[in-house]
């Protein structure tokens, strides 16, 4: 399966919890919690561009599975990882939180970051 496609964010799990413990502050917490973000992933064999839209801020990463990449973290940060893939996960470990993100039918993906406890979960439907 391809995980091109748009998604709209349909639910998240411990999003005040898991942004706290990144260092977003409150007010932003507050106003991003209810937006229903846009992702949008382009796929061409083991490159892909994934750029996820939250209002008016806009986080754009592009990566080759396997080989290191800068990818810029919900905090703004760069941060160089490699983005491995097994079937129709992606995942990847950056600045201490395992990001999964698994492509769990023809039009859903579940995304889960995971630091230290808190497990952040976001599911989103192909638009």
């Amino acid at each position: 399966m391809s995980f091109s496609g748009k998604y709209q964010l349909e639910s998240q799990e411990n999003v005040e919890s898991f942004m706290k413990a990144i260092g977003l502050p409150d007010e932003l917490i507050q106003k991003g919690k209810d937006i229903k973000s846009i992702s949008e992933i382009e796929e061409d064999g083991d490159n892909f561009k994934v750029t996820v839209t939250t209002g008016s801020k806009v986080l754009v990463n592009t990566f080759k599975i396997g080989e290191e990449a800068e990818l810029e973290t919900l905090t703004g940060e760069k941060a160089k990882a490699v983005v491995q893939r097994d079937g129709n996960k992606l995942t990847v470990s950056l600045k201490g939180i395992l990001s999964v993100t698994e492509l769990v039918d023809g039009n859903t993906i579940v995304n889960t970051m995971t630091l230290g406890s808190i497990v952040y979960k976001r599911t989103s439907i192909r638009m």
